[in-house]
């Protein structure tokens, strides 16, 4: 079954419980995933889906962090639990260590000598973690290690 038939029966079975959470969370996910169909013109492929609910799951913690600088508590634990639901349909995160010794063996091979090889380690290092690491903190960590370089 496809990710986006897993949230559309996942929505389904939320609406039957009356888990007005799950089930909005789920039809936010549905149109996002409707949006991205129409743009593209054909079904998403599961990886178009994954890009889709990575897009969602950046938008929330964007949306907590300003929330929590603004008092808003509500609202960071309505933007929280939407993305609980959201990463359950992601890959797992890779840890520290994992993230760590990826981006080492990416800048070994890229042969980076320092920050102004951030270019060179980026491109080839999100395509080998793309839906497992975030950005920011990829980017940071490279930047970390070719500054120690």
């Amino acid at each position: 079954m496809s990710i986006v038939e897993t949230i559309r029966t996942e929505m389904t079975a939320a609406m039957r419980a009356r888990d007005t959470q799950r089930r909005d969370t789920h039809r936010l996910l549905m149109a996002a995933c409707e949006n991205a169909r129409i743009e593209l013109g054909h079904g998403l492929s599961d990886d178009e889906a994954l890009r889709v609910l990575q897009r969602e799951a950046k938008q929330r913690r964007d949306s907590i962090e300003e929330y929590a600088k603004g008092n808003r508590q509500d609202l960071v634990d309505v933007e929280q639990r939407e993305l609980d639901i959201i990463v359950s349909y992601l890959p797992a995160e890779l840890s520290d260590d994992e993230l760590d010794a990826v981006v080492r063996e990416v800048i070994a091979e890229a042969g980076a000598t320092g920050p102004g090889d951030m270019g060179k380690v980026m491109g080839p290092l999100m395509q080998r973690v793309a839906g497992r690491a975030d950005g920011r903190r990829v980017n940071e960590l490279v930047r970390e290690l070719l500054a120690s370089s």
